[in-house]
C-alpha cells in the first residue's frame, strides 16, 4: 500500500510533525524500505517481533511500515505502562528490537537485542533512503500471518497478546471507508491519542486514501493545539476516547466556538473505547456540529464491532432517536452481531445478553494463550464480555462489562444506567459506579462522582435526582466525592481501581 502510494504520487505531502511537514509519499516509502533492508541484513527474521515504546512521533509511521516491508511484526505498547510491565510483554512476545522515546525509556530496557531512541542519530541513519523504494524487496507475508500484536490493557491480570493479521486490519480499513467516513487526499489524520491503539491503526485506511498524517508537536492531546492544526493543515480526521471529546468541547465552549468554527478545525471526530453518555453526545453536537461518528469494537477485533454513523446522529426526526444516541449503533457490514445467554442462544429483542460478533476483522487469537483464545472464540464468534440488548432495527446498546454488573439483593444492576442517570444532575461533571460487597444484599452500588468546578455537591441531592428518573434499588447507597476519575492511557475508567479504593476504607 505504502509503495503504492509513493509511485503513483511520490510528491504527496504525507507526515507532519505538527504543521511541518516531515515526509512526502515518496520519501516515507524511500525512509521505510531502506530501514527494512537494514533490518534484514542485522538479522531479524520474517515474524520477528520489534516493540515500539514511546510517546506519538512521526517516525512512529516510518518504523511500523519499515518493520512490515521486512516482514516483521510490530508490537505497539502504551507509553504509560510501567517499565516492568514493558519487559513482562518483551519477554511474552519474545521481541527482539525495539524502539522506544528517552521520555519513557531513557534506560536499556531488559530482553532486547537492541533499543533505538527515535529521536536519536541512529534512528536517523537507520531511515537513510537507498535508492528508490521499488527496488528494494518487499519480504512476502499473507494476510493470515500476524502483522500486529496488541496486548490488552490486563485490568483482569497479565496483558493478553492479540494477534492482529493483514486480513484483519485490511477488513477495519476496508470498513471504514464503507461504514464510519470516505477520506481523501486532502484528508488529515490528527494523531492527538495513542498511536499504540485505535488512533494508530487508522494511520492503515488513511494511507490506503494517500491521505496526510499528523503528530501535533505537543505528542499529545491537547484541545488548543488541535484545533489550531486543523485551522492551518485543513479539517482533522481523530479517533478519540470519550474523555478527549469532552476535552474537546470543553475547550469549544470556553473559547465561545460555534459548530461552523469547529468545522474549521475539525472534518470528522470518531469516538469510542469507553462508555459515550447520552448527555455528553448532545453536548458535542450542539456545541460542534455534526462532526461525530462513534465505533464500538475491542482489540480482538480492531475498530470494527458496530458504527452509530453520522446520519444516525442526526436522524432527529426518527422516533427513537434518543435511544439510537445511547447506543453503538448497527453492525458493521464486515461483522455478524448477536446478544446471546450464558449458553451462547439467542435472547429475544430486549433482552440482555453478552454480545458476540464474528467477521474478518475478529484476530486470530491470543499470542502464545491457547486456553484464552478458546475462552474467547466458539465456533468462529468472539465472546466480547461486554453486555447489551439489540433493538429491532439492529442498533446495538450496550449495558456494561459483565465483570462491572452489579447483584443487588438479587437483581442485576448495570452502572452505566446509573451513570446515564447521575451525569443529568445538576453540577455532576463525571461519575463512575461500582459494586461493593454488602453482607446483607450480597453487592450495594457506589458511585464516585466528580462537581463541575466551584459546585459542591450533596449526596441527598444526588439520591433525590436518583429516586425521580430510575428504580429505588438502583439507587446508589453511597456517594464518594473525589477530584478526578482515575483513568488509563486511552479514557477508560478504572474501575478496578476505585474497587480497591473502597477496600482500603470509608470515605465521604
Amino acid at each position: 500500500m505504502l509503495l503504492r502510494q509513493a509511485l503513483l504520487h511520490p510528491e504527496r505531502p504525507a507526515i507532519f510533525d505538527g504543521d511541518r511537514l516531515h515526509a512526502t509519499y515518496g520519501q516515507w516509502a524511500a525512509r521505510s524500505s531502506a530501514a527494512a533492508q537494514r533490518l534484514r541484513t542485522a538479522g531479524l527474521q520474517p515474524g520477528d517481533r520489534v516493540l515500539l515504546f514511546a510517546h506519538n512521533h512521526p517516525r512512529y509511521l516510518e518504523l511500523i511500515w519499515a518493520a512490515w516491508w521486512a516482514g516483521l511484526v510490530v508490537v505497539p505498547v502504551n507509553a504509560k505502562l510501567h517499565r516492568l510491565e514493558v519487559e513482562w510483554i518483551i519477554d511474552n512476545a519474545q521481541a527482539r528490537w525495539g524502539f522506544v522515546t528517552a521520555d519513557v525509556a531513557s534506560d536499556a530496557l531488559a530482553g532486547l537485542e537492541r533499543q533505538i531512541d527515535l529521536d536519536s542519530s541512529q534512528a536517523e541513519d537507520l531511515l537513510v533512503p537507498m535508492g528508490p523504494p521499488a527496488d528494494i524487496p518487499i519480504t512476502g507475508r499473507t494476510l493470515a500471518d500476524t502483522a500486529w500484536l496488541f496486548y490488552t490493557s490486563g485490568t483482569t491480570g497479565r496483558p493478553k497478546g492479540v494477534m492482529l493479521t493483514g486480513r484483519n486490519l485490511m477488513t477495519m480499513s476496508l470498513t471504514y471507508f464503507s461504514d464510519v467516513d470516505t477520506v481523501t487526499p486532502q484528508d488529515t489524520m490528527l494523531y492527538g491519542a495513542p498511536m499504540s491503539h485505535g488512533c494508530g491503526i487508522y494511520a492503515v485506511p488513511h494511507l490506503i486514501a494517500g491521505a496526510r498524517h499528523a503528530v501535533p508537536a505537543s505528542r499529545g492531546v491537547d484541545p488548543a493545539e488541535m484545533f489550531a492544526l486543523g485551522r492551518t493543515i485543513g479539517p482533522v480526521t481523530t479517533f478519540a476516547a470519550p474523555t478527549i471529546v469532552k476535552r474537546l468541547v470543553d475547550f469549544a465552549e470556553h473559547q465561545g466556538l460555534d459548530a461552523a468554527q469547529a468545522a474549521a478545525s475539525f472534518k470528522t471526530i470518531v469516538y469510542g473505547g469507553a462508555p459515550m453518555y447520552l448527555a455528553d453526545i448532545q453536548r458535542a453536537m450542539a456545541r460542534m456540529g455534526p462532526r461525530f461518528v462513534q465505533i464500538y469494537a475491542q482489540g480482538e477485533a480492531p475498530m470494527t464491532i458496530t458504527v452509530l454513523a453520522r446520519e444516525h446522529l442526526l436522524d432527529a426526526q426518527h422516533p427513537r432517536h434518543v435511544e439510537r444516541m445511547a447506543s453503538v449503533g448497527v453492525a458493521q457490514s464486515s461483522m455478524q452481531v448477536r446478544v446471546t445467554d450464558e449458553q451462547g442462544r439467542d435472547l429475544h429483542l430486549g433482552e440482555i445478553g453478552e454480545v458476540v460478533t464474528r467477521g474478518d476483522a475478529v484476530m486470530a487469537g491470543y499470542w502464545r494463550n491457547p486456553e484464552a483464545t478458546a475462552a474467547a472464540i466458539r465456533d468462529g464468534w468472539l465472546f466480547t464480555g461486554d453486555v447489551g440488548a439489540m433493538d429491532a432495527d439492529g442498533f446495538l446498546t450496550l449495558k456494561d462489562r459483565s465483570k462491572d454488573m452489579i447483584i443487588s439483593g438479587g437483581s442485576n444492576i448495570y452502572p452505566r444506567e446509573v451513570e446515564e442517570v447521575l451525569l443529568t444532575a445538576a453540577g455532576v461533571s463525571e461519575v463512575s459506579v461500582v459494586g461493593e460487597p454488602d453482607p446483607e444484599w450480597g453487592e450495594s452500588v457506589v458511585a464516585f462522582v466528580v462537581a463541575l468546578p466551584g459546585v459542591v455537591l450533596e449526596g441527598h441531592d444526588l439520591d433525590a435526582h436518583c429516586l425521580a428518573n430510575i428504580a429505588r434499588f438502583k439507587r446508589p447507597k453511597r456517594y464518594v466525592f473525589v477530584d478526578s476519575l482515575p483513568k488509563n492511557n486511552y479514557g477508560k475508567v478504572l474501575k478496578t481501581e476505585l474497587r480497591q479504593r473502597l477496600k482500603a476504607g470509608p470515605s465521604r
